[in-house]
């Protein structure tokens, strides 16, 4: 945890010096993580670092014993350049609380607290600014360290690897693809189990600064407690107000009993 926060620290202090190399010519077009369902291939420009942030997070979850309700805050994102294709990052939910209603008692259980923490490297293996029409492919492999709390964090040692996948059409329309395979936290929160599955959507620029992307997922979880297949729809909006600054919102619809029925989430993102 120390860790963590001395990260955010040294961040905040070394803003002001990315901020001047951030007016230098030729800085590439800001490209977030966030929204979506998809990873896109796109790595920061070396020496300057990204900020994500999730300012809030809802996300219900109803089973026919149970409804749980997550509230996420301060889903913090580092991305950082260190060469000309490759970033290294660092996430962490600063803040989550879940509320556990029992459908046939009425019994309330709530927890609250920090999130685990996620540390990735993303390898472009081309077009890492994806502003060029064609294929853009990257390797994002990434380990989730468990220092998050009881019920916010996933209880163990947690790792995967996504290959985030996008085709430029043209100046308005892009195709997304993000597989992945996952060493994925037990259910009881003790050991792993294999997860896979795909994101997949359509990035639409409906002017410059606006875009609005429609999307697909299906996960395969192999838990021992419970094999399942779950999916989901999302639609996000993303709008850039300034060059290097973007604000989003999002929507995400359940569609089997697997999966949660809704979540919510709006963020920004900011690159120095």
């Amino acid at each position: 945890m120390r860790f963590v926060l001395g990260l955010l620290v040294c961040a905040a202090a070394a803003a002001p010096v990315w901020a001047q190399d951030a007016q230098q010519p030729k800085l590439r077009d800001l490209c977030s993580d966030r929204p979506g369902l998809d990873t896109p291939a796109c790595t920061v420009d070396p020496g300057h670092l990204q900020v994500e942030v999730g300012l809030g997070d809802w996300t219900l979850d109803k089973q026919p014993d149970q409804r749980t309700d997550t509230i996420d805050a301060g889903q913090i994102a580092l991305r950082y350049g260190v060469g000309a294709t490759t970033e290294v990052r660092l996430g962490w939910t600063a803040y989550g609380n879940v509320r556990q209603r029992d459908r046939l008692t009425g019994e309330i259980d709530r927890t609250s607290g920090i999130g685990d923490v996620t540390l990735g490297l993303k390898q472009n293996l081309r077009h890492p600014a994806e502003k060029s029409g064609g294929l853009a492919v990257a390797l994002l492999p990434f380990v989730t360290v468990p220092v998050g709390h009881r019920q916010v964090g996933a209880g163990d040692w947690g790792g995967g690897l996504i290959v985030p996948t996008s085709y430029k059409l043209n100046d308005t329309v892009s195709l997304e693809l993000s597989p992945e395979v996952d060493a994925a936290v037990n259910q009881s929160g003790d050991g792993r189990h294999l997860s896979y599955g795909s994101a997949m959507g359509v990035q639409v620029h409906l002017s410059k600064t606006i875009r609005l992307t429609p999307e697909l997922q299906f996960v395969r979880d192999r838990d021992p407690a419970q094999r399942a297949t779950m999916s989901r729809a999302a639609l996000s909006l993303d709008v850039q107000p300034q060059k290097l600054t973007q604000l989003d919102v999002q929507a995400v619809a359940g569609l089997n009993h697997n999966t949660p029925a809704v979540e919510l989430s709006f963020g920004v993102s900011r690159k120095f």
